[in-house]
Protein backbone atom coordinates (compact mmCIF):
# COMPACT_ATOMS: atom_id res chain seq x y z
CA UNK A 1 0.00 0.00 0.00
CA UNK A 2 1.01 3.46 -0.71
CA UNK A 3 -0.46 6.41 1.08
CA UNK A 4 -2.48 5.42 3.70
CA UNK A 5 -3.66 6.50 7.19
CA UNK A 6 -2.67 3.96 10.05
CA UNK A 7 -5.77 3.28 12.57
CA UNK A 8 -5.07 1.22 15.48
CA UNK A 9 -8.23 -1.29 16.84
CA UNK A 10 -9.34 -3.48 19.68
CA UNK A 11 -13.03 -3.55 19.51
CA UNK A 12 -13.87 -0.99 21.67
CA UNK A 13 -16.65 2.42 21.12
CA UNK A 14 -13.23 4.44 21.85
CA UNK A 15 -11.51 2.79 18.46
CA UNK A 16 -14.84 2.22 16.50
CA UNK A 17 -15.36 6.17 17.00
CA UNK A 18 -11.37 6.29 15.91
CA UNK A 19 -12.06 4.35 12.62
CA UNK A 20 -14.87 6.58 11.72
CA UNK A 21 -12.87 9.25 11.91
CA UNK A 22 -9.62 7.84 10.48
CA UNK A 23 -12.06 6.36 7.64
CA UNK A 24 -13.11 10.37 6.69
CA UNK A 25 -9.25 11.46 7.28
CA UNK A 26 -8.37 9.13 4.85
CA UNK A 27 -11.34 9.87 1.96
CA UNK A 28 -10.01 13.66 2.36
CA UNK A 29 -6.86 12.75 1.94
CA UNK A 30 -7.13 10.82 -1.12
CA UNK A 31 -5.26 7.76 0.59
CA UNK A 32 -5.95 4.02 1.13
CA UNK A 33 -6.88 3.40 5.27
CA UNK A 34 -4.71 0.30 7.38
CA UNK A 35 -6.68 -0.71 10.40
CA UNK A 36 -4.44 -2.30 12.67
CA UNK A 37 -5.12 -4.97 16.03
CA UNK A 38 -2.79 -6.21 18.15
CA UNK A 39 -2.72 -9.46 20.20
CA UNK A 40 -0.42 -8.59 23.44
CA UNK A 41 2.41 -11.18 23.22
CA UNK A 42 1.55 -13.30 26.57
CA UNK A 43 -1.37 -14.76 25.17
CA UNK A 44 0.73 -16.55 22.87
CA UNK A 45 4.14 -17.12 24.90
CA UNK A 46 2.97 -17.32 28.34
CA UNK A 47 4.24 -20.53 29.89
CA UNK A 48 0.46 -21.60 31.61
CA UNK A 49 -1.20 -23.96 30.27
CA UNK A 50 -4.23 -22.41 28.15
CA UNK A 51 -7.54 -24.09 27.62
CA UNK A 52 -7.21 -26.02 23.74
CA UNK A 53 -8.40 -23.45 21.38
CA UNK A 54 -7.57 -20.89 23.30
CA UNK A 55 -5.07 -18.99 20.67
CA UNK A 56 -7.24 -20.19 17.97
CA UNK A 57 -10.19 -18.40 19.52
CA UNK A 58 -8.30 -15.22 19.56
CA UNK A 59 -6.86 -15.27 16.55
CA UNK A 60 -10.64 -15.23 15.30
CA UNK A 61 -11.39 -12.58 18.04
CA UNK A 62 -8.66 -10.31 16.25
CA UNK A 63 -10.13 -11.34 12.34
CA UNK A 64 -13.84 -10.61 13.98
CA UNK A 65 -12.58 -6.96 15.35
CA UNK A 66 -10.84 -6.34 11.83
CA UNK A 67 -13.82 -7.36 9.94
CA UNK A 68 -16.24 -5.28 11.74
CA UNK A 69 -14.11 -2.06 11.83
CA UNK A 70 -13.38 -2.70 8.06
CA UNK A 71 -17.24 -3.20 7.08
CA UNK A 72 -18.05 0.10 8.99
CA UNK A 73 -15.17 2.06 7.42
CA UNK A 74 -16.15 1.37 3.80
CA UNK A 75 -20.23 1.99 5.22
CA UNK A 76 -18.23 5.28 6.42
CA UNK A 77 -16.72 6.43 3.70
CA UNK A 78 -17.94 4.47 0.17
CA UNK A 79 -14.89 3.57 -1.82
CA UNK A 80 -12.24 4.14 0.47
CA UNK A 81 -9.14 1.62 0.00
CA UNK A 82 -9.35 -0.59 2.96
CA UNK A 83 -6.46 -2.83 4.08
CA UNK A 84 -6.41 -5.00 7.40
CA UNK A 85 -3.30 -5.90 9.77
CA UNK A 86 -4.01 -8.96 12.76
CA UNK A 87 -0.56 -7.81 14.59
CA UNK A 88 1.61 -10.08 17.61
CA UNK A 89 3.01 -7.58 20.03
CA UNK A 90 3.28 -4.41 22.30
CA UNK A 91 0.59 -2.16 20.49
CA UNK A 92 3.13 0.92 20.80
CA UNK A 93 5.98 -0.85 19.34
CA UNK A 94 3.89 -2.05 16.59
CA UNK A 95 2.07 1.69 15.81
CA UNK A 96 5.10 3.24 16.41
CA UNK A 97 6.44 1.03 13.14
CA UNK A 98 3.03 1.36 11.55
CA UNK A 99 3.72 4.92 11.20
CA UNK A 100 7.21 4.78 9.33
CA UNK A 101 5.23 5.25 5.72
CA UNK A 102 2.02 6.16 7.22
CA UNK A 103 0.50 9.99 6.55
CA UNK A 104 -0.44 10.03 10.54
CA UNK A 105 -1.47 7.30 13.63
CA UNK A 106 -5.15 7.95 14.34
CA UNK A 107 -5.95 5.77 18.40
CA UNK A 108 -9.17 6.25 20.38
CA UNK A 109 -9.00 8.16 24.00
CA UNK A 110 -9.43 4.97 25.45
CA UNK A 111 -8.70 0.92 24.89
CA UNK A 112 -9.08 -2.55 25.91
CA UNK A 113 -8.00 -6.13 24.99
CA UNK A 114 -4.78 -5.57 23.04
CA UNK A 115 -4.77 -1.55 23.54
CA UNK A 116 -5.21 -2.04 27.65
CA UNK A 117 -3.21 0.53 29.17
CA UNK A 118 -3.22 2.68 25.90
CA UNK A 119 -5.96 5.21 28.15
CA UNK A 120 -6.04 9.05 27.39
CA UNK A 121 -2.40 10.44 28.32
CA UNK A 122 -0.71 6.97 27.97
CA UNK A 123 -0.86 7.15 24.25
CA UNK A 124 -0.05 10.75 24.12
CA UNK A 125 2.93 9.79 25.75
CA UNK A 126 4.33 6.70 24.18
CA UNK A 127 3.35 7.79 20.47
CA UNK A 128 3.03 11.56 20.08
CA UNK A 129 6.70 12.70 19.94
CA UNK A 130 8.04 9.38 19.06
CA UNK A 131 7.01 9.16 15.75
CA UNK A 132 7.55 11.45 12.46
CA UNK A 133 3.99 11.29 11.76
CA UNK A 134 0.97 13.60 13.29
CA UNK A 135 -0.71 11.10 16.04
CA UNK A 136 -4.06 11.78 16.54
CA UNK A 137 -6.15 10.91 19.68
CA UNK A 138 -10.16 11.03 18.96
CA UNK A 139 -12.03 11.22 21.77
CA UNK A 140 -15.12 13.95 22.61
CA UNK A 141 -18.65 12.71 20.56
CA UNK A 142 -18.26 12.78 16.77
CA UNK A 143 -20.57 13.59 14.24
CA UNK A 144 -21.65 17.08 14.54
CA UNK A 145 -19.86 19.29 12.36
CA UNK A 146 -18.51 22.97 13.15
CA UNK A 147 -16.29 23.85 10.53
CA UNK A 148 -13.83 25.03 12.51
CA UNK A 149 -9.93 23.86 13.37
CA UNK A 150 -8.07 25.62 16.38
CA UNK A 151 -3.93 25.34 16.76
CA UNK A 152 -1.81 26.76 19.21
CA UNK A 153 1.03 28.53 18.41
CA UNK A 154 4.14 30.68 20.23
CA UNK A 155 6.11 31.11 17.30
CA UNK A 156 8.46 28.50 18.10
CA UNK A 157 9.64 25.16 14.97
CA UNK A 158 7.04 22.98 16.95
CA UNK A 159 4.21 25.75 16.57
CA UNK A 160 5.25 26.56 13.03
CA UNK A 161 4.54 22.36 12.42
CA UNK A 162 1.44 22.51 13.86
CA UNK A 163 0.13 25.77 11.69
CA UNK A 164 1.54 23.69 9.04
CA UNK A 165 -0.72 20.75 9.38
CA UNK A 166 -3.88 22.95 10.87
CA UNK A 167 -3.54 24.88 7.73
CA UNK A 168 -3.73 22.25 5.39
CA UNK A 169 -6.69 20.42 7.46
CA UNK A 170 -8.74 23.65 7.35
CA UNK A 171 -8.31 23.66 3.25
CA UNK A 172 -9.36 20.04 3.03
CA UNK A 173 -12.03 20.48 5.82
CA UNK A 174 -13.25 23.68 3.71
CA UNK A 175 -12.97 25.01 7.43
CA UNK A 176 -11.92 28.11 8.81
CA UNK A 177 -9.45 28.31 11.31
CA UNK A 178 -8.34 29.39 14.87
CA UNK A 179 -5.29 30.09 15.39
CA UNK A 180 -4.61 30.69 19.45
CA UNK A 181 -1.46 32.25 20.91
CA UNK A 182 -0.63 32.78 24.89
CA UNK A 183 1.68 34.97 26.83
CA UNK A 184 2.90 35.55 29.76
CA UNK A 185 5.17 38.08 31.68
CA UNK A 186 9.27 37.48 32.36
CA UNK A 187 9.38 36.28 35.92
CA UNK A 188 10.99 39.42 36.94
CA UNK A 189 7.92 41.39 35.81
CA UNK A 190 5.76 39.38 37.60
CA UNK A 191 5.50 41.82 41.13
CA UNK A 192 4.57 44.75 38.30
CA UNK A 193 1.56 42.69 36.44
CA UNK A 194 -0.77 45.40 38.38
CA UNK A 195 0.43 48.03 36.48
CA UNK A 196 -2.30 48.32 33.75
CA UNK A 197 0.13 50.32 31.25
CA UNK A 198 2.89 47.37 31.36
CA UNK A 199 0.35 44.51 30.60
CA UNK A 200 -1.25 46.56 27.65
CA UNK A 201 2.11 47.14 25.97
CA UNK A 202 2.94 43.91 26.33
CA UNK A 203 -0.20 42.48 24.98
CA UNK A 204 0.17 44.85 22.15
CA UNK A 205 3.50 43.77 21.82
CA UNK A 206 2.25 40.40 21.65
CA UNK A 207 -0.64 40.49 19.29
CA UNK A 208 1.63 42.38 17.15
CA UNK A 209 4.28 39.42 17.17
CA UNK A 210 1.82 37.50 16.77
CA UNK A 211 0.11 38.54 13.92
CA UNK A 212 3.36 38.90 11.84
CA UNK A 213 3.67 34.81 12.38
CA UNK A 214 0.73 34.08 10.71
CA UNK A 215 1.74 36.47 7.63
CA UNK A 216 3.78 33.81 5.43
CA UNK A 217 0.38 31.34 6.25
CA UNK A 218 -2.20 33.84 5.25
CA UNK A 219 -0.32 34.56 2.14
CA UNK A 220 0.21 30.87 1.31
CA UNK A 221 -3.23 29.70 1.92
CA UNK A 222 -5.58 32.62 1.23
CA UNK A 223 -8.46 30.88 1.01
CA UNK A 224 -8.46 29.80 4.46
CA UNK A 225 -10.46 32.32 7.12
CA UNK A 226 -8.23 32.56 9.76
CA UNK A 227 -9.44 34.01 13.42
CA UNK A 228 -6.48 34.98 16.03
CA UNK A 229 -6.74 34.66 19.62
CA UNK A 230 -4.30 36.20 21.91
CA UNK A 231 -4.38 35.52 25.82
CA UNK A 232 -2.86 36.48 29.00
CA UNK A 233 -2.16 33.17 30.62
CA UNK A 234 -1.68 29.03 30.17
CA UNK A 235 -3.16 27.97 26.34
CA UNK A 236 -4.47 24.92 27.54
CA UNK A 237 -7.85 26.40 28.94
CA UNK A 238 -8.49 28.63 26.52
CA UNK A 239 -7.44 26.20 23.86
CA UNK A 240 -10.03 23.41 25.18
CA UNK A 241 -12.99 25.36 26.07
CA UNK A 242 -12.30 26.45 22.40
CA UNK A 243 -12.59 22.98 21.47
CA UNK A 244 -16.12 22.56 22.69
CA UNK A 245 -16.98 24.36 19.26
CA UNK A 246 -14.45 22.53 17.02
CA UNK A 247 -13.65 19.55 14.55
CA UNK A 248 -9.89 19.02 15.36
CA UNK A 249 -6.89 20.68 17.74
CA UNK A 250 -3.65 20.97 16.52
CA UNK A 251 -0.57 21.28 19.11
CA UNK A 252 2.83 20.42 18.48
CA UNK A 253 5.88 18.39 20.12
CA UNK A 254 9.12 18.82 20.89
CA UNK A 255 9.90 15.20 19.47
CA UNK A 256 13.16 14.98 21.94
CA UNK A 257 14.02 13.83 25.19
CA UNK A 258 13.23 10.17 26.53
CA UNK A 259 10.19 11.54 28.82
CA UNK A 260 6.54 11.99 27.45
CA UNK A 261 6.02 14.56 29.35
CA UNK A 262 9.52 16.50 28.37
CA UNK A 263 8.60 15.47 24.53
CA UNK A 264 5.12 16.56 24.69
CA UNK A 265 5.21 19.43 27.10
CA UNK A 266 2.79 20.76 29.34
CA UNK A 267 0.26 22.45 26.77
CA UNK A 268 0.14 19.31 24.51
CA UNK A 269 0.08 17.16 27.24
CA UNK A 270 -2.71 18.95 28.92
CA UNK A 271 -4.79 19.26 25.82
CA UNK A 272 -4.49 15.93 25.02
CA UNK A 273 -6.72 15.15 28.77
CA UNK A 274 -9.04 17.87 28.56
CA UNK A 275 -9.93 18.68 24.79
CA UNK A 276 -13.59 18.23 24.00
CA UNK A 277 -12.68 16.87 20.31
CA UNK A 278 -9.80 14.95 18.37
CA UNK A 279 -6.46 15.73 18.89
CA UNK A 280 -3.35 16.57 16.71
CA UNK A 281 -0.18 16.15 17.93
CA UNK A 282 2.65 17.44 15.33
CA UNK A 283 6.12 16.30 15.98
CA UNK A 284 8.37 19.69 14.78
CA UNK A 285 10.45 18.56 11.52
CA UNK A 286 14.05 20.42 11.34
CA UNK A 287 12.66 22.69 8.22
CA UNK A 288 9.27 24.45 9.01
CA UNK A 289 7.13 23.83 5.09
CA UNK A 290 6.97 27.92 4.78
CA UNK A 291 10.99 28.38 5.53
CA UNK A 292 11.27 25.28 2.93
CA UNK A 293 9.17 26.83 0.02
CA UNK A 294 10.71 30.48 0.78
CA UNK A 295 14.46 28.83 0.74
Amino acid sequence: MTAHVVVGVDGSPSAEAAVRWAAEDAFRRGCALRIVHVSEPWTHDSRLETPAGFLESLAERSEAALDATASLAREHAPGLAVETSSETGRPVEVLRREAEGAEQIVVGSRGRGGFTGLLLGSVSLALAGHVSVPVVVVRGEQGRVYGEVVVGFDRSSESEAALAYAFEEAVRRGARLRAVHSWELPVFATGAAAYTPLVEDVFASELGLASEALVPWRKRYPGVEVEETVVYGHPVGVICEASATADLVVVGSRGLGALGSAVLGSVSHGVLHHARCPVAVVRASEETPVEAEEA
